[in-house]
């Protein structure tokens, strides 16, 4: 039996050494070459600044709006971690042509791809009444779209290999791998956490990864989402006229409905992303990883901001 047992354990090593070899047992992105959209917003920055302390070689940190301060975002990382280059990239989020463009971009300046994040923070309006049909569409291309367009794009990018670079955090890549993150809402899987566009959309997102799955077997590249609950942006809903949620940011239906009793911040968001990005989650693909504090197993109803 011991020798069965040893055996066993031997081919495990073995197999484990064939499938994880394209990452780092240290959890490390040396090397590695990312992209993350919605940079300048506050999950957004706080995922460019998670890759870069994985020792991530070069960001994209991605916004729609070209007046975004580009240059303090990849001052305030570098001066964390000066060896990850942090390029300010404008870029249209759920555009087909701007996405090519994008990936055209990165494979002619850095000849791989490894890591696509999408992240949006548009909410759409509160009610049914009030939403139209140009805000959800307007909700699917932020939330969905965007995703479809990594899923579709993304892949045939991260397949290429290359050799170590003579720039800071090289590394080579002699396999395909990749991982896509798709930063949603717990509204992917429930109701009541905004209006019903938002929670349409979140579902469409999540929709996308579990889609995306059977399409990547063969590739190495990984999909998952981020499905975040209440995340504490600095946004007040009192002062944004939202009476009906505004009582759900107070701090006595945190510790009433929340596990961990407090909002989320946006580095615990990152932190997952980091963890998906990396070899700690190199057999996780089509997953939803709640970042809620609990709330969505206690009660369903929350707010994502």
């Amino acid at each position: 039996m011991a020798s069965v047992m040893a055996s066993s354990f031997i081919g495990s090593q073995e197999s484990e050494s064939q499938h994880f070899s394209p990452y780092r047992s240290d959890g490390k992105l040396y090397g590695f070459v990312c992209i993350v959209t919605g940079a300048t917003a506050p999950v957004g920055k706080a995922i460019v600044s998670e890759l870069a302390a994985h020792g991530a070689a070069c960001v994209y940190a991605c916004s729609a709006l070209a007046s975004d301060d580009y240059a303090a975002l990849a001052d305030e990382v570098n001066a964390q971690f000066p060896a990850t280059k942090v390029i300010g990239y404008p870029f249209t989020t759920a555009n087909e042509e701007d996405t090519l463009q994008l990936i055209d971009d990165v494979l002619n300046a850095w000849g791989r791809l490894d890591v696509f994040v999408t992240t949006s923070s548009l909410l759409g309006p509160p009610s049914i009444a009030t939403t139209t049909p140009t805000d959800l569409s307007a909700l699917f291309e932020a939330h969905s779209m965007a995703p479809f367009y990594a899923l579709k794009y993304a892949p045939p990018a991260m397949a290429k290999t290359t050799p170590k670079g003579t720039y800071a955090n090289a590394a080579p890549k002699d396999h395909a791998y990749g991982s896509i993150i798709v930063v949603s809402s717990v509204a992917s899987s429930s109701s009541g956490s905004w209006g019903p566009g938002f929670t349409m959309a979140s579902h469409a997102a999540l929709g996308v990864v579990r889609a995306g799955v059977a399409g990547l077997k063969g590739t190495g590249v990984r999909i998952n989402c981020i499905s975040a609950g209440h995340i504490d942006l600095g946004v007040d809903l009192q002062s944004a006229g939202d009476k009906v949620r505004f009582p759900l940011q107070s701090r006595e239906v945190h510790r009433e409905m929340v596990g961990l009793e407090r909002a989320g911040l946006p580095a615990e968001v990152a932190r997952v992303a980091g963890f998906l990005a990396s070899g700690f989650s190199s057999y996780i693909t089509g997953a939803n990883m709640m970042v809620d504090g609990g709330a969505s197993v206690m009660n369903p109803l929350t707010v994502p901001i």
